[in-house]
């Protein structure tokens, strides 16, 4: 059987270990798969590019949750269906905004110093 020869224009030369990974990602993967995995990675890119790339939950619910006193944290769960409704308007999933309230209602309970 003859194995199919692909060649392509690149930006720059790839590194001998990236020249590996390549060739061995071909020989396990269905090019379907390869060309899905490159889809998302331009698309990505492009976001990346733009600026318009979406942070990750961990980071929007550092940047919620880290400065926030007992006392913010108790006004936000007090007022919490205004709240999700910001969370919302900003485009958070109800996932994110549920670990929110979880961090918030930790530190409405702690005690201050």
């Amino acid at each position: 059987m003859v194995k199919p020869i692909i060649e392509l224009p690149i930006s720059k030369k790839p590194t001998d270990m990236e020249l590996k990974k390549l060739k061995e990602y071909f020989k396990e993967m269905p090019v379907e798969e390869i060309l899905s995995g490159l889809k998302f990675a331009r698309n990505r890119w492009s976001a990346k590019d733009a600026g318009t790339l979406k942070v990750g939950r961990k980071s929007i619910i550092k940047k919620e949750v880290h400065s926030v006193t007992i006392e913010q944290a108790q006004w936000r769960l007090k007022n919490w269906k205004m709240m999700i409704a910001n969370y919302r308007r900003r485009g958070y999933s109800y996932p994110t905004i549920s670990r929110i309230k979880k961090i918030l209602v930790q530190k409405s309970k702690k005690k201050s110093k």
